[in-house]
């Protein structure tokens, strides 16, 4: 199964285990699974600390990609046809451009979205798959 990491479960996985569901852990343990984290996530999280939104616990962001590799986890890239692709999605009410984007690629990659966020449910028409329980 090839799995596309939301930012929040990224950043679990790395600091806070326990937030995520024994469901969650097992596929990300699996090796027979794909484990994504995109250009997009890397954005975002570089974005909310410079900004002070988000405490990396002393961690640099610069050491995320290698730390993403060390756990088994792919870093992929935005492509410009997944860019220009996200006209596509239509509009829902989910205004975060971030999570819009990821969502995007999700789909375009035929991936399951890892996410608790429940306004990604909203892309289930679209054909999102998400896991989380």
């Amino acid at each position: 199964m090839k799995y596309l990491l939301d930012t929040h479960t990224f950043l679990w996985s790395i600091f806070n285990l326990k937030e995520l569901p024994a469901k969650v852990i097992e596929e990300l343990k699996d090796t027979n699974n794909d484990i994504y984290v995109s250009a997009i996530t890397l954005w975002e999280i570089a974005i909310k600390v410079r900004l002070k939104k988000l405490d990396m616990e002393g961690l640099q962001v610069k050491e995320l990609c290698d730390l993403a590799g060390k756990m088994d986890f792919e870093l992929i890239s935005l492509t410009p046809e997944e860019a220009i692709g996200y006209i596509d999605l239509g509009e829902k009410t989910h205004k975060d451009p971030f999570d819009r984007m990821i969502i995007w690629q999700c789909l375009s990659r035929n991936m399951t979205m890892i996410s608790k966020d429940s306004d990604f449910k909203k892309f289930k028409t679209f054909g999102l798959k998400i896991l989380w329980k």
